[in-house]
């Protein structure tokens, strides 16, 4: 058991080298990429939320 673990870590550690990380100017770019899709989905959720409560409010009256 304590050999397979043993093993595991091992394998662990072969397969971290292999990952490439990125570099700073492709991580920059990346972040602000995540930050206006973010920006635009809020915004148009908030103009459907805004659309739907409206209609829901002429719906009831």
């Amino acid at each position: 058991m304590i050999e397979k673990i043993k093993q595991f870590f091992r394998e662990v550690q072969v397969e971290t080298k292999k990952v490439v990380y990125p570099g700073r100017d492709e991580l920059v770019g990346s972040t602000w990429i995540v930050i206006i899709t973010v920006i635009v989905v809020s915004v148009f959720l908030g103009i459907i939320d805004l659309s739907l409560t409206k209609l829901v409010g002429l719906a009831i009256r």
